[in-house]
């Protein structure tokens, strides 16, 4: 005979462990309402310099605007909408100050994203005088106090049930369920809000009437061992409110690949001008590879048609470089074969691979040792110009061309780069969230 849910305990511990998940919402537009209040209860979404939605506010979303909706689309759903670009260097501000913020509660932070932290608040009630749920509101608190950003905040015992928590209540909620009440929460709860569970897993688990979270952990382990494998043996494990997750701490420094990609409007069949997109692609890969100390074999190119269909192709050089112009006679090859005239493209991109986590350049027997010293100089001597005068400062000729693109209503910088204080740069600002407050009489 079943139990009733009442007595259908997970567990009768309360935290064994405290993991919070802090999730921003709408953490785009946010940003954009936190630097300039007249924006706020407005629907609006970025992603102008796209042509396609990358984040909508929740004004915007009552409206039936979604990510990666066109434009056009979007405007038809919400006639209202303010359509901006992107400025993900304000962004990156917010994003370091709200991980500051939760540094001040605890050290154990995993910066999950660029607005998704997980932190570790086990044994902290003693030092706050508070119950957990009290320390994750209050780190929810000071976030909307000196940011006036919102973020939803979930508690629970493991990172999964955690993220789980933290979409119980979206926007602006917070959800703190110990492990007493986690067979009445998780019965509650559907397959599709568990982060690691996509639409296949979820027809594949329903196929055996496990419609909630609750169902899928009273199945014995067995069973998530025989139909999803490691995976589901980790997941049913982290839903039981065992935490097998670690938080990474860390930070990131090896890499399996990296990529860089950029989307341009109009799209173009320009030969010259999509090419040099690809090469600014090539310098921002490497850029990123050498601040980390790494070297790479392996490069793939792939170009975005505007019906968003793709085509790449992968190639290698004989030793790791961390040098550019080591792979731009390669990445010239690629391209060549894979740009049709005919055709036009709204996106260029390059993925890194086969990283040596040593750092050096390599020579076989039958590289020239002097020139791989100088290339990889000349590397160095980039980025310590790049550093002082701003990114891309020094460039390849070959991206050049990327600054000389005619005007499109969708090219626009975005407000910072444009309004900027005395001494500043397009390139170089002060890496301040500055207010869109009289700044045209400073």
């Amino acid at each position: 005979m079943a139990l009733p849910a009442s007595e259908n305990f997970i567990t009768l511990l309360s935290f064994p462990r405290a993991i919070v998940h802090v999730d921003c919402d709408a953490f785009f537009t946010s940003c954009e309402t936190a630097r300039d209040p007249g924006l706020k209860g407005k629907p609006l979404a970025t992603g102008q310099e796209r042509g396609i939605v990358s984040c909508p506010s929740y004004e915007a979303k009552a409206a039936g605007v979604k990510r990666g909706m066109r434009l056009g689309d979007a405007r038809r759903a919400c006639p209202g909408l303010i359509i901006m670009p992107s400025d993900y260097e304000l962004y990156s501000i917010y994003s370091e100050r709200i991980f500051a913020i939760i540094r001040r509660f605890t050290p154990d932070v995993e910066e999950y994203s660029i607005d998704e932290a997980f932190c570790d608040i086990t044994g902290l009630r003693r030092i706050y005088r508070s119950s957990y749920g009290d320390i994750a509101r209050r780190i929810k608190e000071d976030i909307r106090k000196e940011l006036n950003l919102t973020v939803s905040v979930g508690l629970s015992l493991s990172k999964s049930l955690a993220k789980v928590c933290s979409k119980q209540n979206k926007p602006d909620g917070f959800c703190a369920v110990p492990g007493y009440q986690l067979h009445i929460f998780l019965a509650k709860v559907p397959l599709e809000r568990v982060c690691g569970f996509g639409p296949n897993t979820v027809a594949l688990l329903q196929k055996y009437n496990i419609r909630t979270i609750l169902d899928f952990v009273q199945r014995p382990m067995s069973f998530a061992q025989r139909l999803l494998g490691k995976t589901g043996v980790e997941l049913w494990q982290e839903l039981r409110g065992i935490a097998v997750y670690p938080l990474v701490t860390d930070s990131k420094h090896m890499y399996a690949t990296i990529s860089k990609t950029k989307t341009f409007s109009p799209a173009s069949n320009d030969r010259d001008f999509v090419k040099a997109q690809l090469m600014r692609n090539l310098e921002s890969a490497f850029i990123k590879l050498r601040r980390h100390g790494l070297a790479c074999r392996n490069l793939t190119v792939y170009l975005r048609r505007s019906d968003f269909s793709s085509m790449g192709l992968e190639g290698r050089i004989n030793r790791h470089s961390s040098s550019t112009l080591d792979f731009t006679a390669l990445c010239g090859r690629l391209f060549d074969e894979v740009f049709e005239p005919s055709r036009m493209y709204r996106s260029t991109g390059v993925i890194l691979s086969d990283i040596s986590e040593q750092g050096r350049d390599s020579a076989d027997l039958f590289d020239d040792p002097v020139r791989v010293e100088r290339v990889a100089r000349v590397s160095i001597a980039v980025d310590e110009i790049n550093s002082m005068y701003g990114k891309h400062t020094v460039h390849l000729a070959a991206s050049h061309y990327v600054a000389c693109k005619a005007h499109h209503p969708r090219n626009c910088a975005s407000w910072r780069k444009t309004e900027l204080l005395k001494g500043e740069t397009s390139r170089q600002r002060l890496n301040i969230p500055l207010l869109k407050i009289g700044v045209r009489n400073i």
